[in-house]
């Protein structure tokens, strides 16, 4: 099986390490505009052979880990080099505006919209680890446009990753995932903004930085080059989320500055109710 990977850092990489693993016969093909990343890769061993755009003829398998903006530039054009029976499929954290971009392309048979909820906060080559995927969900839109044998390559791989398939439309998953996922690299971003801002002293921030803070800004180490496409793209459901969250805060701090400390226990009991959510997430 030929994998080319478009994009050879965390997601990419995480990818190509455990379809190696998982598919013996595979070979893994790297594909990316940053040499260093590519030479990385090779070091690394996840991929056995750079290439191009102009060798997607002999894959059997894309799959697309760049920025959604790349995403929505270069996807028709690697659907124009592929083969019939190529699956090509994308892990990018917006849907719509990708699935709208190429709904009327002549293979759209063969791409899959998929958006593994996998990640960590570093990029990169280096960043790529085995098992990324495995408990993970992963997001398919619009399956039902996809050719049926491509679905069950696809399905396939995504089963021997140890992945949880969700379907959803592309809206639906663009203003879920925006609540999830994208508030919360905003809230990370603008906290740690904060706190950079009003200590200057970045020994007294190491020093007093405890767990909590540690873990609330650890997105705010993210990758701005993937984020700001993302909140470009999602840009009118994040605009939802903040005003929302905002006005939280904005009822929050009231209720310290009106000394009523048993709304503001009350407020935190009731938000407490998120640990029955995510019980069994790490």
């Amino acid at each position: 099986m030929n994998v080319f990977i478009v994009g050879t850092g965390l997601i990419g990489g995480s990818f190509a390490i455990d379809i190696k693993a998982a598919f013996n016969e595979s070979i893994i093909y790297g594909v990316d505009k940053n040499e260093e990343n590519l030479e990385q890769a090779l070091s690394l061993g996840f991929v056995d052979y750079v290439s191009g755009f102009n060798d997607l003829e002999k894959a059997d398998v894309v799959i697309v880990a760049i920025p959604v903006d790349a995403t929505v530039e270069v996807l028709p054009i690697i659907l124009d080099k592929i083969g019939d029976d190529c699956l090509v499929f994308d892990a990018g954290s917006t849907k719509k505006k990708l699935c709208d971009t190429i709904g009327n392309h002549h293979k759209r048979r063969n791409y899959l919209a998929a958006h593994p909820i996998a990640g960590t906060e570093f990029s990169g080559p280096q960043a790529a680890i085995a098992n990324l995927y495995r408990g993970k969900t992963n997001i398919i839109c619009e399956v039902e446009k996809t050719a049926f044998k491509l679905q069950e390559r696809g399905m396939e791989i995504f089963s021997r990753l140890g992945m949880r398939i969700r379907y959803m439309d592309p809206g639906s998953h663009d203003k879920h995932i925006a609540y999830v996922s994208h508030l919360s690299h905003i809230s990370s971003f603008m906290l740690g903004k904060t706190v950079i801002e009003k200590e200057k002293n970045e020994r007294d921030i190491f020093d007093m930085a405890g767990s909590g803070f540690a873990s609330t800004v650890r997105l705010a180490k993210s990758s701005p080059a993937m984020w700001t496409p993302i909140f470009e793209q999602n840009k009118e459901n994040i605009l939802e989320t903040m005003e929302e969250y905002i006005a939280n805060l904005i009822q929050f701090k009231k209720l310290i500055e009106n000394d009523d400390f048993l709304a503001v226990h009350k407020e935190m009991e009731e938000t407490n109710y998120i640990k029955t959510i995510l019980k069994g997430i790490a």
